[in-house]
């Protein structure tokens, strides 16, 4: 199932892809979806953030091979987030900016010490994320602030999947102007989709709607003022912003 979030008359609006037009419904995670009776025409809706999170967790270099380095989570501000199609305010001043395609976990309810066994329970479903990093700040700032803080630097969508197969096995493409610059999956990341949950809630309690991005598996590029940067996911679609 494909859900969303679009622009309504009304405000933002949550919705289900059926038959080639977004059906309005009350609540994403319910059990139970309640549809309203509205409907909007897919083509031409304009797509929001697929999620207005509290949280937004990403990963670090997660038991990176060869290094022995232990799973490592950060917060970023929800401040960042943009949607598919908005314009990325590159910093400058800074160094090095990149993007960074990511595969992005929604959680779907209360999530608390999840386990290998229940992790999957607690998950919504999957979205694009660009995680985007003031490259050279983060080789100074321990805690990620500098690095990862700017306007609209989360891209999240454009919507999510909530049934993609193996999540561990997805692959992966950066787009830049038009040319791919990047092939990858999350076949190529360290530790497991599921297991990066399981960390993350070890130490922090995650609600309907949270995000934790699972990390890039080689799919960072440096990018300019200019830019327009696609990352694609399979089963998921692509994500599309520019750079100014």
């Amino acid at each position: 199932m494909r859900l969303g979030r679009i622009l309504t008359a009304g405000g933002p609006q949550y919705v289900v892809l059926q038959d080639g037009v977004w059906r309005h419904i009350e609540d994403p995670f319910a059990r139970v979806l309640s549809y309203t009776g509205q409907t909007t025409p897919a083509q031409g809706a304009k797509l929001l953030a697929p999620v207005a999170p509290t949280v937004i967790v990403g990963v670090g270099h997660n038991e990176s091979k060869g290094h022995h380095l232990p799973i490592q989570a950060w917060h970023k501000s929800v401040r960042t987030l943009a949607n598919p199609d908005d314009e990325i305010q590159m910093t400058r001043g800074v160094g090095v900016v990149n993007v960074e395609g990511e595969l992005a976990v929604v959680i779907g309810k209360r999530a608390t010490q999840l386990t290998s066994e229940n992790v999957r329970e607690h998950v919504l479903g999957y979205t694009i994320a660009n995680d985007v990093t003031n490259a050279d700040r983060a080789m100074t700032d321990e805690r990620l602030f500098q690095a990862k803080s700017g306007e609209n630097y989360t891209p999240l969508g454009p919507w999510i999947e909530t049934e993609v197969g193996d999540p561990e096995n997805l692959s992966m493409t950066v787009t830049l102007n038009q040319q791919v610059q990047a092939r990858s999956g999350t076949h190529n990341l360290p530790s497991s989709v599921l297991a990066c949950l399981t960390y993350v809630t070890r130490w922090v309690s995650l609600d309907a709607g949270d995000i934790v991005m699972t990390g890039a598996p080689g799919t960072v590029l440096a990018v300019s003022p200019g830019d327009h940067v696609d990352i694609s996911i399979s089963g998921i679609g692509t994500l599309t912003n520019s750079v100014i």
